[in-house]
């Protein structure tokens, strides 16, 4: 694809058989954050999420369309996807899921919140944050995977495994890109503590986390066991002085 340049706020938005939400999700992120871009990064969805992304680009040129060859992983999607937002100009930059657990309405104040600090954090598990329609194993194994990543990493933040984020362009650039372990869902951990150790400041706003109407998750136990694997493996590395090193 041909970046747009445009030095405003873009949303990096990756998909995965998503066509079900796209023509909700989009609009609504667009009237959220108006004078915004979208990046739509698809892994070759094979129920057409890719095509159907690629007509509202055409529709408004506010929207741009990402096409990986297939599915690696969230991590390397959103790598992709901040790579292209920020050759392209980018000095405020969203990270955010298509199924409505990101809830489009709290964009404003995320980006807002880049005014004083260098990332933020829609947060589940601070007051006035919360899940609906998860079960109590589901909820069990996320609010322990963020209790023990910010134990074992020693970071501040309640909810770490959360990717709901807007950050700052110095702050996000500034992440070793290539040093980077996670491909899957533990993305999330790894860079909000590389940001950590970079000296970001760091704020969490509560937010009301919905579980996917339409179409299947992608939680998986493989993704469960990767994140603690690369929680270990972070705290191991700095433990010895390899952690990998920015820019």
């Amino acid at each position: 694809m041909e970046s747009q340049r445009y030095s405003g706020t873009w949303v990096v938005m990756p998909t995965y058989n998503e066509v079900e939400n796209l023509p909700g999700i989009v609009p609504a992120i667009l009237a959220a954050l108006p004078g915004s871009a979208l990046l739509v990064v698809d892994d070759s969805s094979p129920d057409g999420t890719g095509e159907l992304a690629d007509k509202l680009a055409a529709e408004d040129a506010r929207i741009r369309v990402m096409h990986r060859p297939s599915k690696q992983g969230l991590g390397k999607a959103y790598i992709a996807g901040f790579r292209e937002v920020l050759d392209a100009g980018a000095d405020r930059i969203v990270q955010m899921d298509a199924d409505w657990s990101h809830d489009p309405k709290y964009l404003a104040t995320l980006v807002g919140g880049l005014d004083q600090d260098d990332l933020m954090i829609g947060s589940r598990y601070v007051a006035g944050g919360g899940v609906r329609n998860w079960g109590v194993l589901r909820k069990l194994i996320s609010r322990s995977g963020s209790l023990f990543a910010r134990t074992v990493l020693g970071l501040s933040p309640h909810d770490l495994t959360g990717a709901f984020k807007a950050w700052r362009r110095d702050t996000l650039a500034g992440l070793p890109w290539a040093g980077m372990h996670s491909g899957g869902y533990v993305f999330s951990i790894e860079t909000t503590f590389l940001a950590a150790r970079n000296g970001a400041r760091i704020r969490e706003i509560p937010i009301i986390f919905v579980d996917r109407q339409r179409g299947a998750s992608k939680m998986s136990r493989g993704i469960i066991v990767e994140a603690f694997a690369v929680v270990l493996r972070l705290r191991w590395e700095e433990l010895r002085g390899k952690l990998p090193r920015s820019g």
